[in-house]
């Protein structure tokens, strides 16, 4: 950190340079509910960038020095923006407070009781499942999160109970800054190889943060995870295992959910309802069961919120959802999270044929995994790339959709543009689709896919 550091009851205004970004926004919003003046920069104009407009907070979208603000306490900014971007360079030459997004969480969470979920895939839903647990049962948080909440439409929420919910980002080592009280790890398979290099890296990165678990507090894992996570006090969570102390038993499929029971330390939790699908997603529950059971929240009270849960924006979310036709968006970018969404479409929806749209995110990431792409996507019958969204990275030579596509072992497979995309879906798969044992579309990626989800609905429901 550059400059002074400022408390938190100091600071009067901040300015975010990526105020867009889903883990910016809910920082951004944060400060907003305390008063304090909020503004930011973005490149492009988005929906949350509408939505922060609309709750007040100034944004502009050009590197212009002219429209920024001089007097800030706090500049913040996105590991996603250039190093020469105008606005940060300016901030830094003259001696402000510029601080990177998980500087300025660890001074948020220095002073209260902190939650933070961690994974490398998994922690945006089961971040979102324990803060919503804890909010609708009554308990209250502080939720920093990285989706939106369908319950409540929103990446941020405040309580007067001085208890963070924080999904901890592993991307530039971000969560090594937290000072959990509870710790959730769900995953850690290899990613952001652009970052740690090797495989091996990325599991140290997360034998440190388990570390950082405060004395007499509990570090949640998966089952399976490495023996050298660990912390003061260590429980594991699974579906699959009867070895673990947070454990779902007893699961049922039925319309497009389950009901499972959750086997606890020194309790149980029948029947449990969870209205979303993916078999993952069960598990995700049970770690944010095993949360609030931990935090000694009643067991009715868990089995009712669980049952209201609506989901995350992008996370298996069904947009259509018919005997028919079902439509899911999601937000899968790495192997292992197709393969759960495979798995969870094919064991709520057997029999019908699924029909996969992916959109590779990153150079690096598409070719540290091609192989491991092209070996999941071969579980559906059909699969359609289109080409890889680049976001922060300049293209590689060699690299492109074509490295996944040309080893995918599917019935049919394609490469398009967005454009030759939807007229795809108009003109082949809403006309030749099979209605009598049904259809399973789903789209898939990290990068602005979702821009076409609304597009693909409105041919399908034509």
């Amino acid at each position: 950190m550059s400059a002074v550091r400022k408390h938190i009851n100091e600071v009067q205004s901040v300015y975010f340079i990526g105020i867009g970004g889903i883990g910016m926004s809910a920082i951004a919003r944060y400060f907003l509910s305390l008063g304090k003046k909020v503004s930011g920069y973005d490149r492009t104009e988005t929906a949350i960038t509408s939505r922060l407009e609309q709750e007040g907070i100034s944004i502009h979208y050009k590197e212009d020095l002219e429209l920024i603000p001089k007097e800030v306490d706090y500049v913040v900014y996105t590991p996603a923006i250039p190093k020469n971007h105008k606005e940060l360079v300016f901030y830094q030459n003259e001696g402000y407070a510029v601080v990177k997004r998980s500087d300025i969480l660890q001074v948020i969470s220095e002073g209260s009781f902190n939650i933070c979920v961690a994974g490398t895939h998994g922690k945006t839903t089961t971040s979102t499942m324990v803060a919503h647990l804890l909010r609708d049962s009554g308990y209250g948080c502080n939720a920093f999160l990285g989706g939106i909440s369908a319950n409540y439409g929103t990446n941020f929420w405040s309580s007067d109970r001085n208890v963070c919910v924080i999904e901890a980002d592993e991307y530039d080592r971000s969560f090594l800054k937290l000072s959990p009280d509870v710790a959730v790890i769900t995953a850690t398979d290899a990613d952001h190889l652009d970052i740690y290099e090797t495989e091996a890296n990325v599991k140290d990165a997360f034998r440190q943060f388990a570390a950082k678990t405060k004395k007499g507090g509990l570090l949640l894992k998966k089952l399976g995870l490495e023996q050298e996570i660990v912390a003061d006090r260590t429980v594991s969570y699974s579906i699959k295992d009867d070895i673990a102390e947070v454990r779902a038993t007893n699961i049922r499929v039925h319309d497009g959910g389950y009901s499972f029971d959750a086997v606890l330390p020194g309790n149980t939790i029948s029947d449990i309802r969870l209205n979303m699908g993916g078999m993952h997603n069960v598990e995700n529950m049970m770690a944010a069961i095993g949360v609030a059971n931990d935090m000694e929240i009643e067991p009715g009270k868990i089995k009712a919120a669980v049952a209201t849960f609506k989901g995350v924006k992008r996370r298996f979310e069904y947009i259509i959802n018919q005997k028919d036709l079902v439509f899911v968006d999601d937000y899968a970018h790495h192997p292992e999270e197709l393969r759960a969404l495979i798995n969870g479409v094919k064991t709520l929806f057997p029999g019908k044929r699924c029909t996969l749209i992916f959109q590779p995110h990153l150079f690096t990431r598409t070719r540290d995994f091609a192989a491991g792409f092209a070996e999941v996507l071969g579980g559906v019958d059909n699969v359609v790339l289109l080409p890889i969204y680049p976001a922060r990275e300049l293209p590689i030579e060699g690299v492109s959709s074509n490295l996944v596509l040309d080893n995918v072992q599917a019935k049919t497979k394609a490469l398009y543009t967005k454009e030759q995309l939807l007229d795809w879906v108009e003109t082949d798969f809403a006309v030749n689709r099979n209605r009598e044992l049904g259809e399973v579309i789903i789209t898939a990626g990290a990068g602005d896919i979702d821009k076409l989800v609304e597009p693909i609905q409105q041919i399908l429901t034509k």
